[in-house]
């Protein structure tokens, strides 16, 4: 059966059939082929590289505390509501901040800058400044750069929003998840209507230039009816983003996720009706589908950049500036050069003895090869722009693109056979249908993980 939506063909039969796993290539090479071979000395010999290009700066800072356990979370946190273990990891922050900034050509400019976590709003207000005074210190931030910050709208009030964008922040985002009690119970997440349109009411009253939620679906209990209540409360919300992700239920990788009642999980064609209705409750009032998960209203930065041709993805997700190297601060932090990826330590312990040595809290990281900068490039096309230009790669590598990536457009035929691409002689174009399969269409230039695809979540 095939749905007709604003700009989308949605084929249930070919979705179930493509429902297999990907990366969700936020980077390529994936932050799964990271390495320990790569050490702080080759991130030091990266940075001084970069230096070279002058490329502007993106700035990624990771708090990684939260008060209490969300069981969906895949991310890297420390569950504790001891807020004294705040401080001696700001004042490590704080030293990595000094240390790296060293090696780095501090009057590139900076025109992004990122906090998240964890919860970066389990810093009080005084801690918030520390942090905040430090990078402006090290770096040189553009009058008009995006800085943003992710919350927990369940610790924050009035006063703390406010202050947040009086010193400087001027985008936010923060989770819904699901409106439902039951959904939110089951993933130990209870966030009253209330307290959500509260938290949009002083965001909006404090004049953030951009606001983001996120949705999940395929949690527990839900359903394609208590989904749309959930979608039409949050856009009753009036975010300028919607990000919907596809619940990645990964218990071997991430155990907090075994508190989840797995038999209330919705069955495949459940999530497929949910993601179906998603679209077109979203793109039916005013949001655009930007592609794999999120949605932007018209005039968001998100649906301006990938007008202009500079979206693209990041381990953020997508973000608008193309030309920037992305620098990660914090424990697990990731930073991502031109040719080189790097992540921080993951636990504290070996976060503060990095620190301690006075070296780079490298724990590991990928050089990537000239074929590696290729490909990357072919997959976040694809990514981002859902077309790739055959002549766009050719003039910047020098290669004949039908001889390079034979065996790839071979592979592609039966994915055009089923209406996901079109391929011509001067390009490869992403179908209306294809869209919501870009990660199976893209894991077909991706010779690191097609092969290995099991420790990722399912594309849908």
């Amino acid at each position: 059966m095939v749905f007709l939506l604003p700009g989308v063909k949605f084929d249930l039969d070919l979705i179930q059939k493509y429902d297999t796993r990907a990366p969700r290539y936020t980077s390529y090479p994936p932050a799964t082929e990271l390495s320990e071979v790569f050490t702080a000395q080759d991130f030091e010999i990266a940075i001084s590289t970069s230096n070279q290009r002058q490329t502007p700066l993106s700035l990624y800072f990771h708090i990684p505390f939260c008060q209490s356990s969300c069981y969906f979370c895949g991310c890297n946190t420390v569950i504790t509501s001891n807020k004294n273990l705040a401080k001696p990891y700001l004042e490590n922050i704080a030293k990595e901040i000094t240390n790296t900034s060293h090696l780095i050509d501090t009057s590139r400019k900076v025109l992004q800058i990122h906090w998240g976590g964890g919860t970066p709003n389990y810093l009080d207000q005084h801690q918030v400044e520390f942090l905040w005074n430090k990078i402006n210190q090290q770096f040189k931030i553009d009058a008009h750069a995006e800085v943003s910050i992710e919350i927990n709208p369940r610790y924050v009030d009035r006063n703390y929003i406010r202050f947040l964008r009086e010193i400087g922040f001027n985008r936010i985002s923060f989770g819904i998840q699901d409106f439902h009690p039951q959904v939110q119970q089951a993933v130990n997440r209870i966030q009253p209507e209330a307290m959500l349109f509260d938290a949009m009411g002083w965001i909006k009253e404090a004049n953030f230039d951009s606001v983001n939620v996120d949705l999940i679906y395929g949690l527990p209990y839900q359903n394609r009816h208590t989904f749309r209540e959930t979608l039409r409360k949050t856009m009753a919300l009036d975010p300028d983003r919607i990000v919907v992700f596809n619940f990645a239920y990964v218990p071997w990788m991430k155990p907090i996720q075994k508190k989840i009642p797995q038999e209330a999980l919705p069955p495949a064609q459940e999530k497929l009706d949910i993601l179906k209705m998603t679209i077109e409750e979203l793109t039916g009032n005013e949001y655009l589908f930007i592609g794999m998960d999120h949605f932007a209203k018209n005039n968001d930065e998100l649906a301006i950049a990938q007008r202009n041709g500079t979206l693209k993805r990041n381990f953020q997700g997508y973000t608008t500036h193309a030309e920037t190297e992305l620098f990660g601060f914090g424990s697990t932090a990731i930073s991502m050069l031109e040719d080189a990826y790097a992540q921080n330590h993951k636990g504290l312990k070996d976060y503060y003895k990095a620190i301690a040595a006075g070296v780079i809290p490298t724990s590991k990281g990928i050089k990537l090869t000239q074929n590696d900068i290729i490909r990357r490039d072919v997959i976040m096309s694809i990514m981002s722009h859902f077309q790739l230009h055959k002549s766009d790669i050719e003039r910047k590598y020098h290669i004949d693109f039908d001889q390079y990536f034979a065996q790839e457009l071979q592979e592609l035929k039966p994915l055009e056979d089923d209406g996901l691409v079109n391929i011509s002689p001067q390009e490869i174009q992403i179908t209306d249908t294809g869209r919501l399969l870009v990660r199976n269409i893209a894991v077909v230039f991706d010779t690191h993980t097609r092969n290995r695809a099991a420790k990722f979540s399912r594309a849908i």
